[in-house]
């Protein structure tokens, strides 16, 4: 975490002073990074589950990321792999924008670390979840423990990043601080690989998309049979014997039936030559609940991009904001703008252990639940925090634009900490909160694919930024003016326009995430920690229970 906050926090800095890219296109390169660094997790899930193990995957993509801050470390490091130095606040046009092989080393280096830390994100979640058994109803309480715990870990790992890395390169240059991103890199690695004979690993499975494909094709091939009126009447095993009940083929968990998403169900009916229909016409229940529970997951998924894209303005246009403000602390000191984004976790570090000490045993004895409040709860309380963010932001841009074009004053720095403590609150409940629901919905064989997609939320919601800007610009534009966004002096920019349409957007996405999570129903199989077999009304699928905040 130390190694890719250290880049990703001060990349649009790196990119917009040193590779002379334009302000807005600075903003996209980070987004687009941030973003794939994310979306690759899906990959590393995949890979994990299915190939490799979370233990074998995290230490072979280890080495990919270490070789992309290497590759960094060099270009910052080399006069010849970059343009001339120039100053784009106050020369910009005239500036040599990166190009041809320079630009082609920093994407690459870019990239290896998008790929590597990618796909370590969601093994690390996982290797250490998949140390506690589920099926034991202690080590299973001790899961929500676990989250908060690595969460804390990430938070310390950011603060350091944005405190002594961002001082680093600020004062002895990007080289420098590229270089420790790639030694502390390499002493995680090392720190992974001592680990080695203490690990539960748990085996891949297989393709993970096999069985989900054969549900998809065997319901669309019967798509005109009727569902039978009752659960026992639909295949439930491989082998339809009277001694095997469900299936086990995929994963150890034996799901119950559930009402939801009932078209899906045509790939369980039985013709009468059923025993000899093949896997891709004939699916099991649990097969198909399978495939009920990654359906059901992907609202509550898309309810938490656009609380990424305010974490993507943060990383990028908040960070430039600070730029043009006062950043002297005491004579002779001054606060690097990127270490702005280390003040949520300077709080985080006291009040996630709080939160674990005191508000989860609190709210334990109200509400009877194991984690004090459901994930969902949880994530929805952060995401309705994420508002205020942006209204902070954009109050405080509007105040600090005023002042710098009608009064001649630079306001302190300090002004835009506000954002940063109220979006690392909301961060504290929905990161924690989705990472924890993914992988209690997650089954065997899954679990590094489902925590993967928390990741992939961040960066739908990165990417989202990158378009919402380039929009923006676009309907803005008039003949006098480029955009909202389209200029690199913020004075010139409406940044603050662009910040209440952000708050907007996140007041409408949670309102649709209550009705979402309203209505939001699980298999009570992996909720109960397994099956009841001997529950009747459960195999009819009378026990699904919804999560309402």
């Amino acid at each position: 975490m130390m190694a890719v906050a250290a880049v990703g926090n001060s990349l649009i800095t790196y990119v917009f002073n040193d590779m002379h890219f334009p302000l807005s296109k600075s903003a996209n390169v980070v987004t687009n990074f941030i973003g794939t660094v994310f979306l690759l997790s899906l990959v590393g899930g995949f890979l994990s589950d299915s190939y490799l193990g979370s233990f074998w995957t995290m230490l072979v993509f280890g080495f990919v990321e270490l070789f992309g801050f290497i590759l960094l470390c060099i270009q910052a490091h080399v006069p010849q792999l970059r343009p001339p130095h120039c100053d784009m606040v106050s020369n910009g046009d005239h500036c040599e924008e990166a190009k041809g092989y320079k630009a082609i080393i920093l994407f690459i280096a870019l990239y290896l670390v998008a790929l590597g830390s990618g796909c370590l994100k969601p093994n690390i979640i996982s290797l250490g979840a998949d140390q506690f058994t589920r099926e034991n109803t202690k080590q299973s309480k001790r899961l929500s423990t676990y989250f908060n715990i690595a969460y804390f870990a990430f938070c310390m790992g950011e603060l350091i990043a944005l405190t002594l890395l961002v001082w680093v390169q600020t004062h002895s240059g990007m080289d420098v601080g590229f270089g420790i991103s790639a030694a502390v890199m390499g002493i995680g690695v090392i720190s992974l690989a001592s680990g080695t004979v203490l690990y539960r690993n748990k085996p891949p499975r297989g393709s993970i998309f096999t069985p989900i494909a054969q549900v998809l094709v065997a319901a669309i091939t019967k798509r005109k049979q009727i569902c039978p009126s009752s659960v026992e009447m639909l295949n439930v095993s491989r082998n339809n014997g009277p001694n095997q009940v469900f299936d086990t083929s995929f994963n150890t968990e034996n799901l119950l039936h559930t009402n939801k998403f009932k078209f899906l169900d045509k790939a369980c009916i039985r013709t009468q030559d059923g025993k000899n229909e093949s896997p891709w016409r004939l699916c099991t229940v649990s097969q198909v609940e399978q495939v009920k529970i990654i359906i059901s997951v992907v609202p509550i998924f898309a309810c938490t991009i656009i609380f990424n894209t305010i974490l993507a303005q943060l990383q990028t246009f908040s960070v430039q904001q600070g730029s043009t403000m006062n950043t002297k602390i005491i004579d002779g000191f001054e606060i690097p703008p990127a270490s702005l984004q280390s003040i949520p976790y300077i709080m985080l570090i006291f009040v996630v252990p709080l939160y674990e000490t005191v508000l989860v045993p609190t709210a334990q004895k109200i509400t009877g639940n194991d984690s004090g409040i459901t994930p969902l709860q949880r994530v929805g309380i952060g995401l309705f925090v994420a508002t205020f963010s942006m209204v902070s932001a954009a109050l405080v841009e509007k105040k600090r634009r005023v002042s710098a074009l009608h009064h001649d004053e630079t306001m302190s720095i300090f002004w835009i900490a506000p954002q940063f403590l109220i979006f690392g609150v909301s961060e504290m409940f929905t990161a924690v909160g989705l990472i924890e629901f993914f992988y209690k919905q997650s089954l065997e064989g899954m679990q590094s694919f489902l925590t993967a997609m928390t990741y992939c939320s961040y960066s739908f919601g990165f990417y989202l930024s990158s378009i919402l800007v380039s929009l923006v610009n676009q309907i803005t534009r008039s003949k006098s003016h480029g955009g909202w966004l389209s200029d690199n002096d913020l004075n010139k920019d409406r940044l603050d326009l662009f910040y209440w349409m952000l708050a907007a957007l996140s007041l409408i996405n949670f309102f649709n995430y209550v009705f979402c999570s309203k209505f939001f129903s699980y298999n009570p199989s992996l909720s109960n920690g397994g099956p009841c077999h001997d529950d009747p009304k459960a195999r009819q699928g009378s026990l699904e229970e919804v999560y309402d905040i």
